[in-house]
């Protein structure tokens, strides 16, 4: 996996806070849609059919998780994303959505145990990759304030399944609810509920962006929301790879302070 690449400063998406309601909600469902490649199967525990459309309520807790998400950060988060060829990667860390900016700390490994590992820095616009300053200790955003900008390896989003699941991540929590009319128009659908941690949570197919699956097909997005409407645990599947990427979503870490973006140079 090239993991230090020639450096470069992340521009970030141009965003357009002057469009209409609706199509903020299509845009942002098109981008997490567009990260992603298909669902992995989890078995229900529940005696309702293995599929259907959501209830309307289904579709207002399911609206209300992004911004449950954002209202709850800085969150623990965890990633675990396969690469192919038995390589897998793991990034435990923490995000802010008021910042839009993650830090953690990344593992790589094989067959024959770990590869690689580091520190990682995100944002709206890429990410930056750093060995951890020997002899220091502590949460991984402290360790990133320590690493100077020239020590990170910056580059912008690509295909590769740790950047998409990262940039997964930065879209998951919103500042406003999403419409629940419009998930429930865009094939939103309740696929079984199940029990994580202790609480019943229901698994969701997340809606359709236009373009993002054919007709008939599921999103390929995959989000368990609890009665409250809290996002517990979101899947994808990269093309390709048969391991689907999982994002855990843990409590809320007061502690946390996000770096001011040091991967950047300007």
């Amino acid at each position: 996996m090239a993991r230090k690449t020639k450096a470069e400063t992340p521009e970030a998406p141009p965003g357009s806070r002057r469009r209409a309601y609706r199509l903020r909600s299509l845009v942002a469902l098109a981008v997490c849609a567009a990260v992603a490649g298909g669902l992995v199967a989890y078995r229900a525990v529940s005696d309702e059919p293995a599929e259907r459309p959501v209830t309307v309520d289904e579709a207002s807790r399911l609206a209300l998780s992004r911004l449950n998400l954002f209202q709850a950060s800085p969150v623990a988060v965890t990633l675990d994303a396969a690469e192919g060829g038995g390589v897998a990667v793991r990034v435990e860390g923490v995000v802010d959505y008021r910042t839009r900016r993650g830090a953690g700390r990344y593992q790589v490994t094989g067959a024959n145990g770990a590869l690689d590992h580091g520190l990682v820095v995100w944002d709206a616009g890429g990410l930056g990759l750093a060995p951890e300053p020997a002899g220091t200790a502590g949460p991984a955003w402290q360790q990133a304030e320590r690493v100077p900008r020239q020590g990170w390896s910056p580059r912008t989003y690509t295909a590769d399944p740790l950047d998409a699941g990262l940039q997964l991540i930065v879209q998951l929590g919103a500042d406003r609810p999403d419409n629940p009319l419009l998930l429930a128009q865009s094939g939103a659908r309740w696929l079984g509920r199940e029990r994580l941690d202790g609480r019943d949570h229901d698994r969701f197919a997340g809606p359709r962006a236009q373009g993002a699956a054919p007709d008939g097909e599921r999103s390929p997005l995959t989000y368990w929301v609890d009665d409250d409407g809290t996002l517990r645990r979101a899947t994808m599947r990269m093309p390709g790879l048969g391991t689907p990427s999982t994002v855990e979503f843990g409590g809320r870490d007061d502690s946390a302070k996000l770096p001011e973006a040091p991967w950047l140079t300007g």
